[in-house]
């Protein structure tokens, strides 16, 4: 699985495997975040799965799932507190594509403070577009 780099720490994927999750340890992950539903299809892999294969590696698992519907308070928050958790180390969320976590991400950032065309520009340079909430984060950054 070829993870893309957003930032110095951060990395997302398409649906990892249990096998992905150890060269997510080899890479100085010590953070996943599935931002995927389970069942969202047939075959994909359950997030309990990843989850033991994570645990068992070291690894923290936060499941912060994202459905079609859109993004709510609660899931920049839950990818505020990842990311916080991932301090020292590197976080890998992953999706079905890995549009909605990066998506998610840039969300979060802004609301942090996180200038919206410099997020636009990580995300971009991982082969991500995030034009479909740029208004949404022209409006969550601080005042």
């Amino acid at each position: 699985m070829m993870f893309r780099k957003l930032t110095d720490r951060l990395l997302v994927s398409p649906q990892i495997s249990v096998a992905d999750v150890a060269e997510a340890k080899a890479q100085g992950v010590t953070v996943i975040v599935n931002n995927r539903p389970d069942d969202e299809e047939p075959g994909q892999v359950n997030g309990a799965a990843i989850e033991a294969a994570a645990k068992e590696a070291g690894i923290a698992y936060v499941a912060v799932p994202v459905s079609h519907g859109g993004f709510a308070p609660w899931q920049l928050d839950g990818m505020a507190g990842a990311l916080e958790q991932a301090e020292g180390g590197k976080m890998l969320a992953y999706c079905r594509s890995g549009t909605r976590s990066t998506l998610l991400w840039a969300l979060t950032r802004a609301r942090a403070g996180d200038h919206p065309d410099v997020l636009a520009a990580q995300a971009a340079a991982a082969g991500y577009d995030i034009a479909p909430v740029r208004q949404i984060m022209d409006t969550l950054k601080p005042q």
